[in-house]
């Protein structure tokens, strides 16, 4: 037998958000100054409460494995947080504690889908959705949305788009990479698609309390009781709390979900670390005052990314009411050159904004967007106004396409 590796992982793409951050950090350490628009992540520190819960934690000798599924105490913390904030009615026995929303995610596909089950993805979509569906042995099945409808899904769409194989539904709002959300009316149809169609539906709900302009997050599972019945909640404290290093998330569910989700992790993983739930369950009962000078804070800068592209010839973009990203349309970009290289697609674009300006965005084919960015605006409002700067004096270079013959 040959000394080679499987041809599941070989076929994974990395993370090119991940990718290109570490990229930017590693220019940075080089010397050279970048400005990242790529990281998905809030630029403010944990909240001091919360790393003193973790200091007592420390204090206490808390540093013992906990339960596959999650701590107790933190188990019915979660419990209190999705009834208060969601309307939501959970037993800890309901919930799982994971190793961020990523881990909860992946856990979940792994617990619903055999090989070639179909899972129907709205799309532009998170970089990691396709894969964790493939690494789970199923089937990711693109369902696009268009600017002009806010990228918003088209329930008809994806009710077209189900066979005999489909299994799930990811529903994401707010959104990543679009920062659309979700209306009411619009979760009520998807819900009543699965529940009339016998679909899961796979709620990742991380940025809820990351909205703005008067919007209101709906979690999908709250529309009735048969939706609740078939929906996996996954949210995490990662960007609600500026946790992203703390790596804890956690799924909501159905009991056998959830049990099968745990039986999973126990081998997989194990719980998360013991100090992070401990800190987790501290931050959930609290944190209000952080919540909303931190969402303030992502208005402004979302307000002023918006209007600061909508300043530059050629690049647009659709105001997002949730997350912290924009979509930039930069389809005039494609065919231009610079020095006699061409913006072949939004990957080359990409890495020419980094060579030449030093700012990192993510092409948004790794978001099955092409023709469009993602820009993060988890920066400060210097860094924006520098960035944009940059940006507009790049598109300035630019030849257009039909000076290439000349």
């Amino acid at each position: 037998m040959s000394l080679s590796l499987s041809r599941r992982c070989l076929g994974i793409t990395p993370s090119a958000t991940l990718s290109i951050d570490a990229r930017a950090k590693a220019l940075r350490a080089a010397g050279q100054r970048v400005i990242g628009f790529a990281a998905g992540e809030p630029d403010f520190p944990t909240p001091a409460y919360i790393c003193d819960a973790a200091r007592e934690a420390l204090a206490q000798g808390m540093t013992r494995y906990t339960p596959a599924a999650g701590m107790l105490s933190l188990r019915e913390a979660i419990c209190a947080k999705l009834l208060r904030d969601n309307g939501l009615t959970y037993t800890p026995e309901e919930i799982i504690v994971s190793n961020g929303a990523k881990q909860a995610l992946f856990h979940a596909f792994s617990a619903l889908l055999d090989p070639g089950d179909e899972v129907l993805l709205p799309t532009p979509c998170w970089v990691s959705y396709p894969e964790m569906i493939r690494m789970a042995g199923g089937v990711p099945v693109f369902v696009p949305t268009r600017e002009a409808d806010g990228f918003l899904p088209d329930p008809g769409a994806l009710e077209a788009m189900v066979t005999l194989r489909t299994k799930a539904i990811v529903v994401n709002s707010p959104n990543n990479p679009t920062g659309c959300v979700y209306p009411r009316p619009l979760l009520e149809a998807l819900a009543d698609l699965a529940v009339r169609r016998g679909l899961f539906l796979v709620s990742d709900e991380i940025y809820e309390r990351l909205i703005y302009d008067g919007q209101t997050h709906v979690s999908i599972a709250s529309l009735s009781e048969e939706a609740r019945a078939q929906t996996i909640v996954v949210n995490g404290l990662s960007k609600t709390f500026a946790m992203t290093g703390w790596r804890v998330g956690y799924a909501a569910a159905p009991r056998p979900v959830i049990r099968a989700m745990t039986s999973f992790q126990s081998h997989a993983s194990s719980a998360p670390n013991s100090i992070a739930q401990y800190a987790s369950a501290v931050a959930l009962q609290n944190g209000e005052t952080h919540i909303r000078a931190m969402r303030d804070a992502f208005d402004a800068r979302r307000r002023l990314m918006v209007r600061r592209i909508g300043e530059i010839d050629g690049l647009s973009c659709t105001t997002p009411q949730g997350a912290f990203y924009v979509m930039l349309n930069c389809q005039s970009l494609i065919g231009r050159t610079l020095g006699g290289r061409t913006i072949t697609d939004t990957v080359a674009l990409c890495e020419m904004l980094l060579e030449h300006g030093g700012i990192a965005l993510v092409p948004g084919e790794s978001f099955e967007a092409p023709g469009f960015c993602r820009l993060s605006y988890a920066v400060s409002e210097a860094d924006i106004e520098s960035g944009m700067d940059t940006l507009q004096a790049f598109v300035g270079r630019l030849r257009p396409a039909l000076e290439r013959a000349v």
